[in-house]
């Protein structure tokens, strides 16, 4: 099959998108709060003094700010106790000033993650990982749903359209946070979808017939130029840090140079990345909405 109808693959521009989501949501701020008379808040809880989640949270701290939101950040030692972490939860459950809860992980080994996600209360899970917000997700009643997946399928919609009717998606990763999530909101848009993980037989062949093409699984270059069919879409959502002569870079999943094939391909950095942070914002205005009896955002 010829590939020089797709020899430059376009780049889809999280970075754009993300800035304009951003914009929008600036605007609802405004808009919520002449209705209200409340400010949306977001409260981040962020253990331990972890060098990578201590700079993502800076960064949700300022851009929250940036939005007209009010931002409260808890940033509790390492040592604290999953008694003293629920506690906390419990308190910014109740707490009227505060609209979204996410607690940055990962965690310190001896704390429950779990335990902690489901502490939150469903109608504050920003993060969208509460078992009642993945229910909601898994029936085609989704709320509040994990940003990543929320922010490809913004993606993947500016750049084929809102109707994904009868695409195949295939999906490598099937974790909670990103697999899992994005298969079931691609299903929901009523692609057919296939999911690929470690055990999977046949995955370069499974990933050829992919009309969007999703690959969330932690290995840097996994997916190469010739596991793409001509004309996909492809979301490339893996963050790798690796060595090149020397010299530290951030990759993805995807081979990007053999892509260029590919109707059009997110690129790392600036591709999904942009993407979580600016949904963060917008699950905590459909929470806020939520909570406010107003109508949730289309």
């Amino acid at each position: 099959m010829s590939m020089d109808r797709f020899a430059r693959a376009a780049s889809i521009d999280g970075k754009q998108f993300a800035a304009g989501l951003l914009e929008r949501i600036k605007k609802d701020v405004e808009i919520l709060k002449a209705q209200t008379g409340v400010v949306p808040g977001l409260a981040v809880v962020l253990v331990g003094d972890d060098p990578a989640s201590s700079v993502y949270v800076a960064s949700k701290h300022r851009q929250t700010v940036a939005a007209g939101m009010k931002s409260f950040v808890h940033q509790l030692p390492a040592e604290t106790s999953q008694n003293e972490l629920l506690g906390l939860v419990h308190r910014l459950n109740v707490a009227p000033e505060v609209h979204g809860i996410l607690v940055q992980l990962p965690l310190p080994v001896h704390l429950d993650p779990n335990a902690v996600i489901q502490a939150i209360h469903q109608d504050k899970d920003v993060d969208g990982f509460h078992v009642s917000n993945a229910g909601r997700l898994f029936t085609g009643n989704p709320v509040l749903v994990p940003c990543t997946p929320l922010g490809c399928m913004m993606l993947l919609k500016d750049t084929l359209g809102e109707n994904l009717s009868g695409l195949h998606a295939v999906v490598v990763g099937k974790s909670n946070i990103v697999g899992k999530p994005m298969a079931q909101m691609l299903m929901n848009a009523h692609c057919t979808v296939t999911v690929v993980h470690s055990q999977t037989r046949d995955t370069a062949e499974l990933c050829r017939a992919a009309d969007i093409l999703v690959v969330a699984a932690g290995r840097p270059g996994l997916v190469r130029g010739d596991w793409i069919k001509p004309g996909a879409v492809v979301i490339d959502v893996g963050i790798n840090r690796i060595q090149d002569g020397g010299k530290s870079k951030i990759v993805g999943d995807v081979a990007f140079g053999e892509a260029g094939h590919a109707r059009a391909i997110t690129p790392v950095p600036g591709g999904v990345g942009p993407m979580t942070i600016a949904c963060l914002l917008s699950n905590t205005l459909t929470a806020f909405r939520g909570q406010h009896n107003l109508a949730i955002a289309a």
